[in-house]
Formats: C-alpha cells, structure tokens, sequence
C-alpha cells in the first residue's frame, strides 16, 4: 500500500508517518514510497497502540495537576517575595506549578511570551495571586533571582554519595575583568601563550571566552570578560559562574569606572579575588601609585598590613606570571567546599557563549560544572535541545566526552541558546521528549499592554555574530533615550541579516544593523532598492554613537514633508564624481536648484539627492515650470535609469 494512503488514513503526513515508523519497530527506507500488504494492519494496531497510550499519558497528567491545583487552593495563601521583574521559568519554580499549568494562566490574562522571557512585578504579581500567593514585593537589595552557582547547585542531586570520599574536586573557576585596555587579554594569552587579541576589532575584547591550563598538576579554567562599559551585563553573567576573580589595573594607568564596577560586581558576588597589577615593563609604570589608590577605596595590599593579594605582572614578558597562578591555588584552597562535587551528580554545566554557524548550525559554548558529556547524549537548556552530535575543546580539537570544569564547544543543539542558561544531560527518554515539546510549544512572542503615552520611536532589528555581544548591545541600547524618543528591539537574532528582516523594516520603517555579520548580497540589494536604512558595524561605538545620534535628530522640531514637483529623466548624457547628468521634462509642478528629490522606478524607491544645477536652453536657471524640458545636474550615490521619475520635495518645520 501506498505510504500517502496509510498517513491519510492516520491523519498525518506522510512525513510524520515515516520519522514515527522506526519508534513503532518497523524500518522502511527514507525514499520508500510503499509498505508491503502484509504490514499495514500491523502498523495500523501500532498506532492505535501509540495514540491509546499518549492519551492515557494525558489523563494522568491531567489528573495530577488538578490534584495539585486542589491542593494549593485548599491552603492558607503563602507569602511569596517577587523581584522587579522574573523570568516565567522562575516564576513556575517560585510558585510550585509546571511551566504548561503557568504559561496557560500567562495566556488567560492576554500575556503571550515564552519561558525566559521576562515579567515585571505587576503581571507576575497578579499571576501568582492567582495561584493562591500573598504577594509582597521584593527589596532591592534581596537577590531577585538565584545565581547561576546557585541553580547549578539546585540541579546538582547531591542526596547521596554526600560523604567525603564520595566527593571529588572540580577545577576553580577564574574571572578576569578590569577596565578597557587594561590588558586582560593579553594576560590571559600570556598564560594559555596564545595571542588572540590581535583578532579582535579595535583591540577590544567582545566575547566571553573560556580557557583552561594546568599549573602544579592542577587545573584552572579561565573565563574573559570584555572590559568596556558596553559590556556590564556579559561581565556581571562571567561573574556570577566564577569561584575566584583576577582583577586587572594596568601599572601605567590608574583606578578606573570599569575597575571600580568590576569590584563591586566580584564583591557583591561574593569572589574572592586577586590584583594582578598589570604592564609593569613600561617605563612609566607605578605600582605604588596603583596600591595607594586601592588603599583608598578600602582594598589594603597585603604587604600594606591588608588582606587583598596584589601580583605585579607582565602580560609581554611573562613576569609575575607563575607567582599569580600560584595565588589563585592558594586562594581556592582556603574555600575548598564550594569546588567539591558529588562524583555520580547529574551533567550540568553553564552556557558561556552561543551563536549560529552557516555550516555548522547553532554552536554553544558550556563549562560543565557537575558530571559527564560525552558525544550522543540528549541535552536540553531552557530554550533549546539536542543530542551532542561533535564536542570540541577550546583549542577546536574534536574530543569525545568534556570532563568536570571543562570549558568545551558542543554541537547538536536544534536552536541557539542564551549564554548564562543552564544545559543539562537527560538520560530519561521519556523526560527528554517531554520537555523537548515544551520547548517547541512555547509561545515567542510576549503581549503586555502598554500605556498610553505616546512617544517616537527608534526602531531596530539587531543581527549580531555571538549570543553575548547580542545581550550586550541590547543592555547599551535601552539607556538611550531623550524626553521625545527611545530604541525599540523590534526583532534580534544571532545571524546575518536576511531579506524578510528588510521586508520587515521598509513596512515598519525600521533600522536594520549587523554587528559582526555581513550582509549577504541579496539582502542588501534589496534594501537599497526599498531604501532601508541598514548598517554594518565591528565596534560597538560606532554603533552606539549613530544610535544616539539618530534619537537625538527625532528630537529636533517637527517638519512636514511638501511635494514641490516631478520630473520624467528622458537621457543620461554623463556620470562623474559629482553626479548624473541628465535631459527630462517637468510632468507636475515645478523643479528648484537645491531640491532634494527622491529616485522613483516603477513606482518604488530607488535612490535619492540633489539638484545641483538647472539649464533652460543652455541657460542656468533657478526653476523649472510644469511642461518644461530642461538640462540639471544631480547629486546621487545611486544609480538613475531613463524613464526614473525624480519626486522633489521640501521639509518645513510644524512650529
């Protein structure tokens, strides 16, 4: 019988048929067209089979969480302390319930949105009244949501095996940070002696990246994070995973805004953390000068009678390397509990960086805090899945499993994941389908009424190269605004620019950037024939600064657009660095020297300048009546074709 046949009689495709076949124990080949006669019944009592037990699933499921839901409403309300805004997987954990249970409440109230996006106090609020909770809003300076060590720790089933011989050590976790500049790179190549800098744009670190060494048979995994101020939220997401912190202040510098940040952050994050007083080969270095300075914001040097372990270094000589590792043995030591792990704990690990290989598909880079990852094994984040189809280490040698601690890059994720998600080994088939469909079930697109307050708006659909560097820009972004405008995120991603993203922008009149991405041919043929505004940058200034610039053009005064007159290109004699050359005739109103025209062709966009120069009869004229052929002179970047239609027109202000 016909494959087709069998699927319609199923009610599924005939895809869905054959991907399900070798579940139910029948193997067909991918191109098979037809089942012999004598299979069909049986592949007919299968599914019948396979439907009856999804459906038992079901009920039970269904029945579980009425219990559940009976036995919240049948308690006292419990108090529950909420943060400015949570994540909806965070609100499920909080308030007890499953994320199915809750995103059903989230859609009920007219709120769409997926499981780590997040909600501000107000709708969380609402939502967990209605499970049952006396809401109180949570302090500012109370953790509004658990860490990443801490979430680590909670996956991490550590009921058994808790004695000491059952408990191994993972290597330390090193962050390293200080401000732009600084040599924090440098430093760290130095140690891994490898040069990476000299690959990054404008000599600025714009990714987190995560390395390992071996120093006195002993492993340290290191974790950089960019410096520039841009880059707060990718340094506070490499904090929140360390155990000890490298803080770097160049020798021939001084205390600066990203030293001091990158303090508060290891200091609220409870790092232990040791100064590595940096560049001390130039001549101009001063690390008493350096040392005075942390004095005076209550880091007293250890030989000043303090506690805080300052190391002169050399990032080019390699000076004060060895004494620097050495410290960071001795630091972890002192607090040797937090690194001990259960040896038979579940794989957990953190996701550093993520971003979108053409060839490859979604790539993720993890360090895996507990457990074991080998090649074939099913992986989930919050908001992805896979199987691990290659793994890689830092160095991109193919390896076939990631140890405890280990910084790795692992392939075989359906979608790209966030970087600070967790990733998690699931052994349990059953487990794994389960919340691989929660995944694909989630909503994408999150709904919250706005309020009526009406204002411009900047709006931008973001590509970038890298998962981080996306959240990074997001972060710049949202601080730029005046009292008329603000940036609206209206579509990001990790990948290039495609031609819906300029399909997009020209019907919403957005500003399509790349940052890091090129913009592949097509697309940006096609935007310059819609005239969208699109960008591509390498450095995040140039970004920011034409952001802020464009918001503050909004906020200049007002202007209507007046249509002056159209002009019908009949001849192109000439093109030089000036412009077009050309002969047409005025088909409606009049042409003025200095207008600004738009290139019109085929009733689209193509282009736009100037008028330079008006000739009637040899003559140079300023105007140019209805009905008139005339000789001009046009300023373009852009291509004119004969039969374009030049639309002139004029801006004056509303006030």
């Amino acid at each position: 019988m016909n494959i087709s046949e069998i699927a319609r009689r199923l009610k599924v495709t005939p895809q869905e048929l054959k991907e399900k076949l070798p579940d139910l124990g029948f193997h067909i080949g991918r191109r098979a067209i037809q089942i012999p006669d004598s299979q069909v019944q049986k592949i007919l009592a299968k599914w019948k089979e396979f439907k009856d037990e999804e459906e038992r699933m079901k009920s039970l499921e269904q029945t579980r969480q009425n219990q559940l839901e009976s036995a919240i409403q049948a308690q006292e309300p419990k108090k529950i302390f909420l943060p400015e805004s949570i994540q909806v997987v965070r609100l499920a954990e909080k308030l007890g319930t499953s994320l199915p249970k809750l995103m059903a409440e989230l859609m009920k109230n007219g709120i769409f949105t997926n499981l780590n996006e997040d909600l501000d106090y107000d709708v969380a609020a609402i939502i967990a009244e209605n499970f049952g909770f006396k809401v109180q809003k949570q302090k500012s300076e109370e953790t509004a949501d658990l860490k990443a060590r801490d979430r680590i720790k909670e996956r991490i089933d550590s009921s058994e095996n808790t004695s000491e011989k059952d408990q191994i050590k993972r290597p330390p976790i090193v962050v390293v940070c200080g401000h732009v500049d600084h040599g924090k790179t440098s430093l760290l190549d130095k140690i891994r002696t490898t040069k990476i800098a000299a690959g990054e744009s404008g000599g600025i670190t714009q990714k987190i990246g995560a390395y390992q060494i071996e120093k006195n048979g002993r492993l340290i995994t290191f974790v950089d994070t960019p410096g520039h101020e841009a880059f707060k939220a990718m340094r506070e997401r490499g904090s929140s995973i360390a155990d000890l912190g490298i803080l770097v202040i160049s020798a021939d510098d001084q205390v600066q805004p990203q030293t001091l940040e990158s303090i508060r952050i290891l200091t609220k994050e409870n790092i232990p953390f040791i100064v590595a007083i940096n560049k001390i080969d130039k001549p101009e270095a001063n690390i008493e000068k350096v040392k005075k300075q942390l004095a005076e914001i209550n880091l007293i040097p250890e030989d000043w009678g303090g506690k805080v372990i300052c190391v002169p270094v050399s990032a080019k000589t390699g000076s004060g390397i060895d004494q620097l590792l050495e410290n960071l043995l001795l630091l972890a030591d002192l607090d040797e509990k937090k690194l001990m792990i259960p040896k038979r704990a579940k794989a957990v690990g953190i996701i550093v960086e993520s971003h979108l290989d053409v060839g490859l598909g979604p790539v993720a880079t993890i360090i895996l805090m507990s457990g074991f990852l080998e090649k074939g094994d099913s992986i989930i984040s919050a908001r992805s899945y896979g199987k691990l189809r290659e793994i890689k280490d830092e160095l991109g040698k193919s390896i076939e499993n990631v140890q405890i601690g280990q910084p790795a890059q692992i392939f075989g994720l359906k979608k790209i994941p966030f970087a600070g998600d967790l990733i998690e080994k699931i052994d349990d088939p059953k487990e794994f389908k389960a919340k691989t469909k929660l995944i694909e079930n989630a909503v994408i697109k999150r709904k919250i009424k706005k309020g009526d307050k009406k204002e411009m708006k900047l709006k931008i659909i973001l590509r970038t190269d890298s998962g981080g560097s996306l959240e990074a820009i997001i972060k710049s972004l949202e601080k730029i605004q005046n009292d008329k405008a603000r940036i609206e995120i209206v579509a990001k991603g990790v990948s290039q620019p495609t031609p819906n993203d300029i399909l997009l922008a020209q019907k919403i009149e957005a500003w399509v950037v790349g940052f890091n991405v090129s913009f592949p041919k097509e697309t940006e043929d096609l935007a310059k024939e819609l005239a969208v505004s699109f960008n591509r940058y390498d450095v995040i200034y140039h970004l920011l600064e034409e952001a802020q610039n464009k918001i503050n053009r909004m906020a200049e005064p007002d202007f209507i657009e007046e249509q002056i007159g159209k002009l019908k290109i009949l001849a192109v004699f000439n093109h030089n660095k000036n412009g077009f050359v050309l002969g047409g005739r005025v088909i409606e109103g009049e042409v003025r020297l200095g207008l600004k025209a738009r290139v019109l062709r085929e009733e689209q966009v193509a282009g736009g300048g100037e008028i330079k120069n008006l000739q009637s009869n040899r003559q140079n004229v300023n105007k140019i009546q209805n009905g008139s052929e005339c000789g001009a002179q046009f300023s373009t970047p852009d291509e004119i074709k004969v039969g374009d239609i030049l639309e002139f027109y004029e801006k004056k202000s509303t006030h």
